[in-house]
């Protein structure tokens, strides 16, 4: 790491990792005020790919961090591109970004040069999954490696409990109707995170949306995400039901490409369960709905009531619960409502969340 200014961070950081022939590869980077900027942006040489999986990695990674810094933007560099591959080859990068991002900012400060080595499918849980390359520790034997064995979560940098035992995670359901024979429901997950407060001088996220994370999903649909889950926490704040608290949050689709809104419903109920404010079904939660006034609580109508009533017929168990726009009441399928009751399940159509 560089020298430090006078914030008592460092203007820099770098952290290496092997590849798989035998040669390194390094990850810088640096800090400088955000002015506005996103709060990370990634670069690699030839491949804007590599660097938004980089930015992704290092969002997620981000989750379990205790603190919410707004004042800077880290600009995080690769030199070279690694080869692609399977089971973590091309991937053992990522746990070098990660640590480059804490060192820049100051939250790890390791003695000397570091060289790691790991992947994850579970950053936002702070857990690393494993690693690809063999390090060879007579060549470098302070090398990090992740995965049993090795740097398991990133809570052992600093000697503290996996952070994944702080995360709440929640899922509910939702029907997506792609013309008969495709449709099926697909789940939304939302891990929350609570974060103890912005550092002093640091601007505040207005309504959590910068905290919020939506991988694998386009710019359209994060924004979507991000205006839902914001509209549906301020109407909880008007209530006077979440005493103040601020949450790192990330979301996750059971598929990535769908079309529509219909699944903003579902997303904020799977929200308002991670964060302890909605009962919980015996079975799955079940939801079709979208609103273009979260901030009052109010669930819109949506398209679709035949065929996603039909899916629901063929889909739902014992304990689920189903609920639907409360515009839908009058005009469900004849028999749909008994069928339901017959399955075991339990419907509501609502016009508002926090009373269902």
């Amino acid at each position: 790491m560089s020298g430090l200014l006078k914030s008592g961070l460092p203007a820099s950081a770098e952290c290496r990792s092997l590849l798989a022939d035998g040669s390194v590869l390094t990850v810088s980077a640096t800090r400088r005020p955000r002015a506005g900027r996103a709060e990370v942006k990634c670069t690699a040489p030839g491949d804007a790919r590599l660097a938004e999986r980089m930015q992704e990695v290092v969002r997620l990674a981000r989750h379990t961090e205790r603190r919410f810094d707004s004042r800077d933007q880290v600009v995080i560099g690769i030199d070279r591109a690694p080869a692609a591959g399977s089971a973590g080859f091309g991937r053992d990068w990522e746990l070098a970004v990660v640590l480059a991002d804490r060192m820049v900012r100051g939250i790890w400060a390791p003695r000397g040069a570091v060289v790691a080595n790991g992947w994850s499918d579970a950053w936002h849980l702070g857990r690393v999954d494993g690693h690809a390359v063999d390090v060879p520790p007579a060549t470098l034997p302070a090398a990090l490696l992740g995965g049993p064995g090795g740097l398991a979560h990133l809570g052992q940098l600093s000697g503290h409990p996996d952070p994944a035992a702080a995360v709440s995670t929640a899922r509910a359901w939702f029907p997506l109707h792609a013309g008969g024979i495709a449709d099926s429901l697909c789940w939304v997950e939302v891990g929350v995170y609570p974060v103890q407060g912005a550092v002093h001088g640091a601007v505040e996220a207005p309504d959590e949306e910068q905290a919020i994370a939506v991988p694998g999903q386009d710019a359209a649909r994060q924004l979507a995400v991000r205006q839902a889950l914001a509209g549906a926490r301020h109407f909880d704040n008007g209530q006077g039901r979440t005493g103040g608290v601020r949450w790192r949050t990330t979301v996750r689709f059971g598929q990535l490409h769908f079309q529509g809104r219909s699944f903003e419903l579902a997303l904020v109920l799977a929200d308002r369960i991670a964060r302890g404010r909605e009962f919980l079904p015996r079975g799955r939660l079940i939801a079709s709905g979208q609103s273009d006034a979260w901030h009052a609580g109010r669930v819109d109508t949506v398209e679709g009531i035949g065929p996603k009533c039909a899916l629901l017929l063929r889909e739902a168990a014992p304990g689920d619960r189903i609920l639907l726009p409360q515009a839908w009441q009058d005009a469900l399928p004849e028999g749909f409502a008994p069928g339901v009751r017959a399955l075991g399940a339990s419907l509501a159509c609502v016009e508002r969340i926090g009373i269902i």
